[in-house]
Parts: C-alpha cells; structure tokens; sequence
C-alpha cells in the first residue's frame, strides 16, 4: 500500500508548482490586474480632463495657453508625488504587508477620484478650488505610486518561479487597459451630455469610479498575503535585530540597483510619453481628426498590452533582459520613422506610427519591466526598491519628456526629438545589459520544467498500474 499512497501523491500536488491555473493564482492575478485597472482608470482619467476640461473649468479667468499650462501643471503634480507614494506605500509594504497597502491605495485612490467629481468650481470656492484640485491630484499620485509596486509583488510572489514574468505582467497591463477604459468613458459622457459636458457632464467619470472602487475591493479583500511576505513575517523576531528600515537599506545597498533600473525603464516611459502625450497632440495640430487619433491611440492600447502579455511569457523562457534588449534595439531602429510617420500629418501614417510605436516597442518593453525590476531586490526591501525605481522612472519619463520635447522641436526641430528618443533608449539598453538576470528562478526554471514533465509522465504512465498494484501490497509496482 506504500507505492499507491506515494507515487501518484507525489506526482499530482507537483503539476500546480509549474501553472497559473489555480483557483488562488487566478484571483491573485484578477485582482491584480483589475485593481491596477481601476487606479489608471482614476489616474489617467485626470489627464484626459486637464487636457480638455480643466483649464476651461478651475482656470477659466486666465489666458487660454496659460489656462492649458495651468491645468497641465495640476497634472504634473500627480507624476510628482508618484516616488513618495512608492517610498510611503513600500515602506509600510514592506514591513505591514502587502495586502494591506493594497487595500489602503485602492480606498485613497478612490476618494480622491470621487472628491474631484464633487469638488465645486472657482465660481464657489474661489482660489481654493484650484488648490484642492492639486492637492487631491497628488493624492492620487500617491496612491498610484504605492498600487505598481504591491500588484507586481503580490502577481509575482505568489507564482512558480518559471511563470513569474507572465504573473507580473498581469499588473503592468491595467496601466493601458485602465488608459483605454478612462478614454471610452469619458467619450461616451461626452456624446451623452453634449453642451453639458463642460457644466456637470466631466463630472461623471469620476462619480463613476465609486462603483469601480467597490468591485475592486469586493476581490482584492480576497485575496491571500503574499507567500513570500508571510515567510518574512513569520522570521520578523530574528531579523529585526540587524535589519534596516526599507528605505534606508535601499540607499545603501542597493542605490547602483536603484539606478540601473530606473534608466532600463526610462525607454518604456520615453515611448509612453513621446507617443501617447505629445505624439497625440502633434497630430492633432497637424490637423488629424481627434476623434480619429484618439480611436487609434485606444486600438494601440488594446495592441500593448496583448504584446506585454506575449513578452511576459518569452521573458520566461529566454529570460528578461533579451527580451528587453529586444525591444529597445527595436525602438533605436524604428525611432526616426516612427517620428516621421507621426508628424507627417497623414492619418494613415499615424495609425502605423502610434500600432508600431505604442503597441509593439512599448509592448515589449512594458511585458517584462515589473518582474525584471522586482527580482532585483531581496524580498525584504522589494517594494520599497522596486517601487522606488519605477516610480521615479514614470516622473522623469512619462511626467518630463512631453514638455522636453516640445522645447526640442522649437529649438531644433524633429531631427534633435530623435535624438533625444534614441539616446534614452541606448542608455536604458546599456543599463539592461550591465544588470545581472533578475529572474529569481532563471537558473532553475529549466530544471524545474523538466522535473514537473518528467513527474507527470511517470505519474500518467504508472497511475493504471498503481490501481491494479494497490492489492498486491508493499514492494510491488513499478
């Protein structure tokens, strides 16, 4: 009776070690990826306003250029605050859990989104309205900042070390998914109400989020702790005499990781904020339908995160360093045209310049870059470290190289927008080289898909014969 209660025991508890295909990884990758939906749903659904309503409702009494700087400056303040939220959010992360902080940046995500749905105009309040607008802003920056780093660690950890790079993407793919939801939302609002968008109708989305909120709550409460947590927490008596506070220990071990990783995802940002922000609004002025760019700025979108989930998987298998060499030698070679196509004031061109640019590079460049970063850093300071590199990464990227570039075009033209552009994806390259592979189970990934191959066709070849085996008692079978 020993070989049937082993054999086969053995064999089938090892198939999940090699799968996401388990009812717990499922909801852990759901409520990653819908609650990093639901936070870039709030998050960008700001940028959209302060590109088309804001500067019309909280600065209607200045200058309509400097109205529209106004408004974009209350949107930078968000990407400001994104590092702070990654330190606060990592810290606590770090130390409390990562759940937990999961939790807390989903509810102040979620009053912030509310609270400027009903905040009251300068008419009301006067010169305070703006400054709450700011305020609130950087709230949701904060929040955003700390929701990255908890959704990839909570994907990650909770995978098989050969499956961790597809389980990280889970939480990357809600930035453009929550992009592109926040886009039709406000698209539809604006048909709906007509006239009235720009006197209550921009309010809506925002109201909106409310009912997102308590969906993403509704799972994410679900979810278990991170496994790798609970093993620290459960060593907590031990480490504690010796271990630093997250921040600390960041700083002085681990800065040149720090850097490294911050320039590697500088590309990916560089592409979201030439392509996405500025790209957009050059061929607006070059006289592009705006219906028509923003249609295809969502069809891009929808192509992004298929190619991030597509990278995640092949970064598994041939590691995330090639396959973020991949793209960012793609993006030194397609950069000039891209550009050319993008300012070429063709709609058609554009179409190929914001699919190529938007959803191919950024794609693979986007696929990979949470588990890459996060494996980098021991669990102990993971999400104080990984956090703090991505979230520094998206201010300098994402929140700065719209206004350098635009400044490049007046002093130079498009020849010095490509420069800057390729100049940031070979620094970013060089750094993605000088890195060792962060994969934690890289080196044992092969042998560990092996061994669950091999245990499987033992398990499949002897289970037949265990069955007849188990009568004849201990010492028979195979």
């Amino acid at each position: 009776m020993h070989q049937t209660s082993n054999s086969p025991a053995d064999a089938q508890p090892s198939a999940p070690k090699d799968t996401l295909n388990t009812k717990d990884l499922r909801r852990v990758l759901g409520s990653s990826m819908l609650g990093s939906i639901i936070e870039y749903y709030d998050f960008i659904l700001y940028a959209t306003a302060a590109s088309i309503v804001f500067d019309k409702v909280f600065f209607s009494d200045l200058d309509p250029a400097l109205a529209l700087f106004a408004s974009f400056g209350t949107l930078a303040a968000g990407y400001l605050a994104r590092p702070l939220g990654g330190v606060v959010f990592g810290h606590f992360g770090d130390r409390v859990g990562r759940k937990q902080m999961l939790v807390v940046s989903m509810m102040m995500m979620g009053v912030a989104t509310i609270a400027i749905g009903l905040l009251p105009t300068p008419e009301v309040l006067g010169w305070l309205s703006p400054v709450v607008l700011v305020l609130l802003r950087m709230v949701q920056g904060i929040s955003v900042g700390g929701e990255w780093g908890g959704a990839t660690l909570m994907a990650l950890e909770h995978a098989p070390a050969s499956r961790r790079g597809f389980a990280a993407a889970f939480a990357n793919a809600g930035g453009p998914a929550g992009g592109l939801l926040a886009t039709l939302v406000v698209s539809a609002t604006s048909a709906l109400t007509g006239d009235a968008f720009l006197e209550w109708g921009w309010r809506v989305p925002f109201l909106l989020s409310a009912v997102l909120i308590l969906i993403g709550m509704v799972v994410r409460l679900k979810v278990a702790e991170s496994p790798v947590f609970e093993k620290l927490a459960s060593q907590a008596e031990e480490l504690e005499e010796t271990r630093k506070t997250p921040l600390a220990e960041i700083l002085t071990r681990h800065s040149k990781t720090v850097a490294l990783t911050l320039v590697a995802s500088l590309g990916f940002y560089a592409c979201q904020g030439i392509l996405t922000s500025w790209g957009v609004a050059q061929a607006v002025n070059d006289g592009i339908s705006r219906e028509w760019v923003l249609n295809w700025k969502g069809a891009a979108a929808v192509i992004t995160v298929a190619v991030s989930f597509f990278a995640a998987r092949m970064s598994d298998r041939i590691g995330r360093r090639t396959v973020l060499t991949i793209g960012a030698v793609a993006g030194v070679v397609l950069a000039w045209p891209i550009l050319v196509m993008l300012t070429s004031g063709d709609p058609w061109l554009f179409v190929f310049a914001i699919l190529i640019g938007n959803g191919v590079v950024q794609g693979i460049l986007a696929g990979p870059i949470g588990a890459f970063i996060s494996e980098l850093f021991p669990p102990r300071v993971r999400y104080t470290g990984a956090s703090l590199s991505y979230q520094l990464a998206s201010t300098l990227g994402a929140g700065f190289t719209p206004m350098i570039v635009t400044g490049l075009m007046i002093a130079g033209g498009l020849p010095l927008v490509g420069v800057f552009w390729i100049a940031v994806l070979v620094a970013g390259l060089v750094c993605i080289r000088l890195v060792p592979e962060g994969a934690e189970g890289m080196q044992n990934t092969h042998v560990e898909r092996a061994r669950f191959k091999v245990t499987k066709r033992i398990a499949t070849r002897n289970t037949p014969r265990q069955t007849v085996d188990a009568g004849r008692g201990p010492g028979t079978g195979a």
